[in-house]
């Protein structure tokens, strides 16, 4: 086989908000731990998890779109791959880790869980980041702004409606993560 396959997806949940940096240039990077859980049954038949944590980095626009609407305990889909980067501690130890360069994000799960978690974790909705006007799909692949039936319009569908309309009180197929 003459080819291969260099691509990692996620479905998580998030640790902790996402950091929001600029670089030098101006270019936004976000950054954020991603929580993945395994669950099997050890040798003697009892259930075990298992959570495996992944670091997360976005750049560009969906850099600003995970900072503007990801918060702690957010359920995603991420797809990307993943990097190794090495650096020095400050005893000087070569140190290595591994992150998850993000390509692409997903937002699952209801309005409703995503509230109960935020709920559970303290933290409110605010004018400025309201719960139920994130996009369900984010890519960092620019967007043609002449195309009106784009499919990574704000909202994630070729509708063309706007973030700023109210949610539709029922099930639809984009509701569907996949």
């Amino acid at each position: 086989m003459s080819g291969s396959v260099y691509k990692v997806i996620l479905i998580g949940r998030l640790g902790k908000d996402p950091e929001i940096k600029y670089t030098p240039s101006g270019a936004p990077v976000a950054k954020f731990s991603l929580a993945t859980d395994e669950v099997f049954k050890d040798k003697s038949g009892e259930t075990q998890k298992h959570t495996e944590w992944h670091n997360i980095v976005a750049w560009s626009k969906l850099a600003e779109i995970c900072g503007e609407y990801l918060t702690k305990g957010k359920q995603v889909y991420i797809e990307g791959t993943i990097r190794s980067r090495q650096w020095e501690d400050q005893s000087g130890n070569k140190r290595t880790t591994y992150e998850i360069i993000a390509r692409q994000m997903t937002m699952l799960g209801s309005r409703a869980e995503s509230e109960r978690y935020a709920a559970a974790s303290g933290e409110r909705a605010t004018p400025d980041r309201p719960a139920s006007t994130a996009p369900a799909a984010a890519s960092e692949s620019p967007r043609d702004p002449e195309s009106p039936g784009d499919s990574r319009s704000p909202r994630g569908d070729a509708s063309g409606r706007s973030p700023e309309s109210p949610p539709e009180s029922e099930i639809t197929d984009e509701d569907i993560p996949f």
